[in-house]
């Protein structure tokens, strides 16, 4: 249907400029033929190829891992690989470096479009500071971002606290 679709758009448009000619030639005065040439415009659609980005962001570093749809890793970076100071491994300005890096990657490898996944340390109720300038840093790349889900583990009870059945003692 939108092959008929299609020629009968391009029908139209020659009817268009047909007109368009008959009515230059009576302005014009000419009895010359004018050829009509067709300009279809083919546009060529690009494939779109998702993958998944997981982010891990804590107070000490940020490390971000692209991988293809099946779970086969593309491409790792941290914020270590970026800074040799270790107090600035997880800060929101190293992220945006890893996260331009990843996006060469991703550039690469004809990636146009991210589920993320962004994760921190146990029990944390807010990611690290560099998840939020890491997807902001991949949007103004031009990827398109479909998804963005928080897999941060919750501890249920977890493992017996320090310091025995009365607690520590001050």
């Amino acid at each position: 249907m939108t092959e008929e679709m299609t020629k009968q758009e391009i029908e139209l448009k020659k009817q268009k400029i047909e007109e368009k000619v008959e009515k230059l030639k009576e302005r014009l005065g000419e009895t010359k033929e004018v050829k009509v040439e067709e300009h279809v415009e083919k546009r060529k659609e690009k494939e779109e190829r998702i993958a998944i980005l997981s982010i891990y962001t804590t107070f000490n570093n940020t490390i971000i891992n692209l991988t293809d749809l099946a779970g086969n890793s593309i491409v790792k970076f941290s914020g270590g690989q970026s800074t040799k100071q270790s107090r600035l491994k997880a800060n929101p300005t190293i992220a945006m470096f890893i996260a331009q890096r990843i996006s060469e990657e991703a550039k690469d490898n004809g990636i146009t479009s991210f589920y993320v996944r962004i994760r921190s340390e146990t029990g944390q109720t807010n990611p690290g500071p560099g998840a939020h300038s890491a997807i902001k840093a991949l949007t103004r790349a031009g990827f398109k971002i479909i998804s963005i889900m928080d897999t941060t583990r919750i501890a249920r009870g977890g493992p017996k606290a320090k310091g025995g059945r009365r607690g520590r003692r001050v």
